[in-house]
């Protein structure tokens, strides 16, 4: 089977085993009342929103997960080409870490009833740890080069590429769970980068002509898996949501996304791919720093998608054009990555 059938077929496991989980599970979770809490510091339209389900990242973790499953050891059986998994294997293991902590923290709001979970102190103990492992194994078990490539050319940093990449890293992660804030947003980012990531590995497992391409079409299915689960995701969680990703789910994301770009070892691409991502953080980091140090506010509300909802930006215009914006660099990023 070639890998173009292989990516479609993984990918449509995915989003029926997604679209029937989703159908199950929202009713009952709405009916054991696992729904969000609405903080009063966020936005107070949002109130509306409260009590709806949570943990939609967990469905669409799971629907990924089989489907994968089903595609080593159907699609391309893992025990003939393991070999040129391990890779892969590596990186979705550290998003599952990240995963881990977002359920922690969420299973502390849901059913602790605690509004804050985690503390940051608590989440950045975790998250540094994790990434910490996740370097350790791709130097010592993955011989992962300690040189990005740049458009300007290969830049070696040493020691220092583990420091600048476990600060980038936990970094990242975190904005993208800062983006998860209204309907669509984390899921029509995430799905546009796996989108190009997928067209990534194809592209590369036909350039390659040993076994060497096994690794790409490994790679390829594995995110299509996820393109799967997030499309089925997303059919429930466009605006008005009928359920939420929950920290579980925005976690995973940015771990899973940061894993897949180092994994083709094109650490620097992390940059104009994660652009939504790191303006998120940053307006964070702006407006507090302002305020602290001015005792003046940059944006109306902080992260920045909220400072566009109360320009009067509809939820649904905030997700297309931050997608648009998105794609766009998605496609500067496939540029850099093959010229």
């Amino acid at each position: 089977m070639n890998i173009y059938a292989s990516c479609g077929i993984t990918a449509a496991i995915s989003f029926v085993i997604g679209i029937v989980l989703f159908k199950i599970f929202i009713p009952l979770l709405r009916k054991v009342k696992l729904g969000q809490k609405i903080l009063e510091i966020g936005p107070s339209w949002h109130k509306a929103k409260e009590g709806t389900p949570n943990l939609g990242g967990v469905i669409f973790i799971v629907s990924m997960l089989v489907a994968i499953a089903v595609a080593v050891t159907v699609i391309l059986p893992i025990w003939e080409y393991g070999n040129y998994a391990k890779g892969i294997i590596v990186f979705v293991l550290f998003a599952l870490s990240q995963a881990v902590i977002g359920f922690i923290d969420d299973y502390v709001k849901l059913f602790k009833k605690r509004n804050k979970g985690l503390s940051a102190t608590q989440k950045l103990i975790l998250q540094f740890l994790t990434t910490g492992i996740y370097l350790f194994v791709n130097a010592y078990f993955l011989d992962a080069d300690t040189a990005i490539n740049t458009p300007w050319g290969e830049l070696e940093l040493g020691v220092f590429y583990y420091i600048a990449m476990l600060l980038a890293i936990v970094y990242i992660i975190n904005c993208a769970n800062l983006t998860d804030g209204i309907d669509g947003l984390a899921g029509s980012i995430a799905f546009i980068i796996c989108i190009m990531l997928v067209i990534f590995g194809i592209h590369t497992s036909n350039l390659i002509s040993s076994l060497y391409y096994l690794t790409f079409d490994y790679f390829a299915i594995s995110v299509s898996a996820l393109v799967g689960a997030l499309l089925a995701f997303l059919v429930f969680n466009f605006h008005p949501a009928k359920i939420f990703m929950g920290d579980t789910g925005s976690l995973f994301l940015g771990g899973f996304i940061v894993g897949a770009v180092m994994f083709t070892n094109n650490e620097f691409v992390l940059l104009p791919i994660s652009c939504i991502w790191i303006i998120e953080g940053l307006s964070v980091v702006l407006q507090v720093f302002s305020f602290k140090v001015f005792g003046k506010r940059i944006f109306k509300m902080s992260p920045i998608h909220h400072h566009f909802e109360k320009c009067g930006w509809s939820e649904v215009k905030i997700v297309a054009v931050f997608s648009l914006v998105t794609a766009a660099f998605a496609a500067l990023s496939y540029y850099i990555m093959y010229f």
